[in-house]
């Protein structure tokens, strides 16, 4: 399970771990929380008081310091797990979904033709599809996109990079996806 961290100002940051979550509360560096609880950590006595140290986990945490990512100069990472995610498991050719060991990760100008590997070049493709594409671009091979490329938002990067999201992180970061993404459909 992983905690959502969020700067001050609701910008995501990371995926962190409960461990690095406990960190940020005992340094008092958790400026507001949101989402359910997720777990509760039993640390030890005080000597004066008696009384033991309890830190309750919220799934989103909002942390003090300047933001280590600027959303504007984001460029998500491309992974073929994120590009199938982000295309819905179709491929661009034929409509048809598939399983992720079926598809791969087709380039809309090929690399023969001096094609790149961006989010903007790239799209997810059965293997036959790809197969038949062969080096050539969707118009000599007179087969068209039935969807256009697109580079995932900050918010939809944060949902592609997790697989095993809680309900509360995903209605918190579904509610920030631009209304276009294809993660809403």
């Amino acid at each position: 399970m992983k905690v959502l961290k969020l700067s001050a100002q609701g910008l995501p940051q990371s995926w962190i771990s409960l461990e690095q979550a406990v960190i940020h509360y005992a340094s008092n560096e958790v400026r507001w929380e949101s989402g359910g609880e997720v777990a509760v950590f039993h640390g030890g006595h005080n000597a004066v008081t008696g009384l033991q140290s309890i830190i309750r986990v919220n799934s989103i945490i909002g942390t003090r310091g300047v933001p280590s990512i600027n959303p504007f100069n984001l460029r998500p990472s491309l992974t073929n797990g994120k590009l199938f995610d982000r295309d819905r498991c179709v491929c661009a050719y034929c409509g048809n979904r598939f399983a992720d060991q079926d598809l791969t990760r087709e380039h809309i100008i090929p690399f023969a033709q001096k094609g790149v590997d961006t989010w903007m070049n790239v799209v997810t493709a059965c293997k036959p599809c790809n197969h038949r594409k062969s080096h050539r671009t969707p118009e000599q091979a007179n087969m068209p996109l039935l969807y256009t490329p697109y580079v995932p938002s900050l918010w939809e990067d944060f949902i592609l990079r997790n697989r095993r999201i809680l309900a509360d992180q995903m209605e918190f970061l579904i509610a920030h996806v631009p209304k276009s993404s294809r993660l809403l459909a």
